[in-house]
Parts: structure tokens; C-alpha cells; sequence
């Protein structure tokens, strides 16, 4: 039976595999020269009160840090559909944005799908060692990361490093 289903899986669709991990919408903002406090109280929680309840919606996490940087993470019901999950909390934005202070309107807040699952890792470094981590990083920056975004499904890539 083992080798039956070893046999077969190769021959399987990748749409028929059960997605698991959970669909996630993550809202950012930024907000100059404010401290993680104040970004607390003036943008993270208006979006939090607003983002609160939407269809489907199975918790929220948030940080604020002293860079001004806010993030929210939402995560829906297992199978919900990450398009209609997107539109939802941009719809949710929107409300509250008149709310938030004028500079974090001027930057704008963003709502992107994201999955909290890895499928790719990748390292970069020099064989001889000629180039540091830096160089190596800028390098990526500057040549890589942009036309790995533009391939198909790719949602969004972390780097890790300098």
C-alpha cells in the first residue's frame, strides 16, 4: 500500500493538496519620528478597532515599534479566500484612515496577503570570500529581489542578514 501511494504521488495535482497554512493580511503603516507608544495609541489600535470583526477574521496580532512602524497581522479561518480576506481589511482600512494622524495618511497604509509559511530559503555568499555580508546583501537588494517579486505567486521575500 505504501509503495502504491509513493508510486502515485507524483501523478497528484498540486491543487488537489490541502492548504495549511492559515490565510494572513498584514496592514502596515508608519508614522515619522514617532515613539512605539504613540504609534500604539494614535495607529495601531484605530486599525485594530476597525480591522475587529471582519468576515471570516480568526485572531489579530500587532506590533509598534520606536521607528514608527506598525504591523498587523490578521489571520483567517483555515481555507478562506486570501483575495476576498485581502479586500475585506482593505475595506476596514479605509474607514479608519481618516482617523489616523495626517502624516501617516501622507505615507499611506498598506494591506498585503501573506502566508506564514517558508517554501523557499536561499543563501547567497562569496566562495572566495571576497565580497562581506554587506556588499553581498546591497547586492541582492539592488539585482535579485526585485525579479524574484515579479515571478508568479510570489507573495513577498524576507532577507535575513546584513
Amino acid at each position: 500500500m505504501l509503495l502504491v501511494g509513493a508510486i502515485a504521488l507524483p501523478t497528484l495535482p498540486v491543487e488537489q493538496y490541502p492548504d495549511i497554512s492559515p490565510v494572513q493580511v498584514v496592514v502596515s503603516a508608519n508614522y515619522i519620528g514617532a515613539s512605539a507608544q504613540v504609534v500604539e495609541e494614535t495607529v495601531t489600535t484605530v486599525l485594530e478597532r476597525q480591522i475587529n470583526g471582519v468576515k471570516g477574521m480568526k485572531y489579530m496580532s500587532s506590533n509598534s515599534s520606536n521607528d514608527g512602524t506598525c504591523n498587523i497581522t490578521v489571520t483567517f479561518d483555515q481555507g478562506y479566500n486570501q483575495d476576498i480576506a485581502a479586500v475585506d481589511v482593505q475595506n476596514r482600512v479605509s474607514l479608519a484612515e481618516p482617523q489616523l494622524p495626517d502624516e501617516v495618511q501622507r505615507t499611506g497604509v498598506s494591506v498585503t496577503k501573506q502566508s506564514s509559511a517558508t517554501i523557499v530559503g536561499m543563501g547567497i555568499f562569496s566562495e572566495d570570500g571576497r565580497y562581506d555580508s554587506a556588499f553581498i546583501s546591497n547586492y541582492a537588494d539592488l539585482y535579485i529581489l526585485d525579479t524574484l517579486k515579479r515571478i508568479k505567486g510570489v507573495g513577498n521575500i524576507r532577507v535575513k542578514g546584513s
